[in-house]
Parts: C-alpha cells; sequence; structure tokens
C-alpha cells in the first residue's frame, strides 16, 4: 500500500512538471515558426532560400531558449531514453547540414572560377566555349555529389517521435522540416536532368530559345538554373560579346546570392552545434 502511494506521489509529481506545454508562450512561437516554414519549405529562388533559412535560424534560437528553461530541463533529465533519440538527431542535422554549407561552396567555386576566365576573355576569343565546359563539367561533378547527398538523406532522415512531452514532440517537427529545407536547398543546386546528359545540350539549348527562360518572365527558374540556361544558349553564339556584360552581371549576383546563404547555413550550422550541447547537458546531468 505504501509503495502504491509512492508510486502515486511520483506520478503526481512528474505530471506537475511535465510544462512547459503546448501552449506555453515559447512553444507557441515555435509553431508559428514551424507553421511558416512548412509553408515555404520548397527553395525556388535565392530570395525563399533565405527567408526559409531566417526562419530556421529563429526556430532554432527558440528551441534554445526552451531547453534553457529549469523546467524543460527537468523533464527532459527524467526522459532519458527519448531525450537521447533527440541527441542523436542533432548529430545527423549537423552532418547534414555541413554536406549542404560544402555543396553550395563548390557552388562558389564554379561561378568564381567563370568570373575569373570571363575577365581574361578578350574580345573574339573563340575559346569562350571551353570555359563554358570546364563550367559545366564542374556542374556535372557537384551535381553527382549532390544527387549523393539527397540519397544520404533520405536514407538518415529524422525519425518521427511518437512521444507526446511538448518539447520532445517539437525537436522531432524541427528535425523534420530542417531536413526538408536543407534538402530543397540542394536542389536548388541541381542541374536539370537535361543539363547532366551529354547530348542534353542541343535540346536544352533549343528549349531555352523556345520559351526564352532567362528574363523573358516565361517558365519560372532559379538563379543557378537560370545562369545554366543562359549559358547554354549562347555556347555556339557568334554575338557572345554583346550578352558578355549580362553574364557577368549574373555570376556577380549568383555569387553574392550563394555568399548570402552560405553566411545563413553557418549561422544555422552553429545553433544546431548549441542545440547538441544543450541536450548534452540535459542527458549527463
Amino acid at each position: 500500500m505504501a509503495s502504491s502511494i509512492e508510486t502515486s506521489k511520483v506520478t503526481s509529481h512528474f505530471r506537475s512538471i511535465s510544462l512547459p506545454s503546448r501552449s506555453h508562450p515559447l512553444t507557441t512561437t515555435v509553431e508559428e515558426h514551424l507553421s511558416r516554414l512548412r509553408s515555404s519549405e520548397v527553395v525556388s529562388s535565392s530570395s525563399s532560400a533565405s527567408q526559409s533559412l531566417g526562419e530556421l535560424k529563429s526556430l532554432y534560437d527558440c528551441i534554445d531558449d526552451l531547453l534553457q528553461l529549469p523546467l524543460t530541463q527537468q523533464v527532459l533529465s527524467n526522459l532519458r531514453s527519448p531525450t537521447e533519440e533527440s541527441l542523436d538527431g542533432s548529430l545527423k542535422l549537423l552532418d547534414v547540414c555541413g554536406n549542404v554549407r560544402e555543396a553550395f561552396s563548390q557552388m562558389k567555386e564554379c561561378v568564381q572560377e567563370l568570373k575569373s576566365s570571363f575577365r581574361r576573355r578578350r574580345r573574339g576569343d573563340s575559346s569562350f566555349a571551353f570555359k563554358v565546359e570546364a563550367y559545366i563539367n564542374a556542374r556535372k561533378k557537384l551535381n553527382k555529389v549532390i544527387s549523393k547527398h539527397l540519397r544520404s538523406l533520405k536514407k538518415k532522415g529524422p525519425t518521427k517521435g511518437s512521444h507526446n512531452e511538448a518539447t520532445l514532440s517539437i525537436l522531432g517537427e524541427a528535425g523534420e522540416i530542417s531536413y526538408s529545407v536543407f534538402g530543397s536547398l540542394l536542389g536548388f543546386l541541381a542541374m536539370t536532368s537535361a543539363g547532366t546528359k551529354s547530348r542534353g545540350w542541343s535540346r536544352v539549348s533549343k528549349l531555352l530559345e523556345a520559351k526564352r527562360l532567362s528574363c523573358d518572365g516565361g517558365e519560372e527558374t532559379n538563379e543557378v538554373q537560370g545562369l545554366d540556361a543562359a549559358l547554354l544558349s549562347l555556347r555556339m553564339s557568334k554575338g557572345i560579346d554583346d550578352h558578355l556584360g549580362d553574364l557577368s552581371e549574373r555570376l556577380e549576383e549568383l555569387e553574392l546570392s550563394i555568399q548570402e546563404i552560405e553566411d545563413d547555413l553557418e549561422c544555422i550550422f552553429r545553433r544546431l552545434v548549441k542545440l547538441r550541447v544543450a541536450l548534452l547537458n540535459i542527458v549527463n546531468h
């Protein structure tokens, strides 16, 4: 009987500290960030990438505030096994974020190399086609890396936790949406299926010529695909000198956009490290 009373007291005490709940101001704010991320997780341009990454940064800032609450730490320390699962998940997220950062770094190198070749190019230089080939070959290599990362991302995707505790549920949802954003960012850098095939040059070029993908308000493409399209359509053009200024401007803008995304990814990487440290402290408490 005494044992039953003690068990009842422990259960009652545990329930009394099972806060913050979904109604807590911090969890409410987290839910708002998650909601906005769900509606904008598909990255279709550099601006949408920055928007999603900005929301992701704010999300993890709120989660960090949540994990700093003594009440949260007390609850999670009593839920050791699911908290350790969240800790394992944080390591996977760090790995994926690092892969995405590296992919954008490689893309920036491709852009910078092409920019450099443009500066060295003299009017009437017939080697332009080789410079474009070098760029596309580098893009193809990067595309293989991206495909590998996407396959890996599907395999190591977050396991949806079934625990009802608010903070653990939030961590699971944040991981899920983070994977989605990271996958979309990799897709942002990917080449079109036709562009990855050696015989796809003429087909892509004709398609671009017909639909005017670059700037005329036709079929929507992001900045990376737009650059690929412009290079393919002008690759054999005799009037390449007339478009060199436009291409140089595209490269300059794309480099700046990639740098901004890299900076955002660096901020998120640091927040994920902070998340992991916070969970480690709770588990080892």
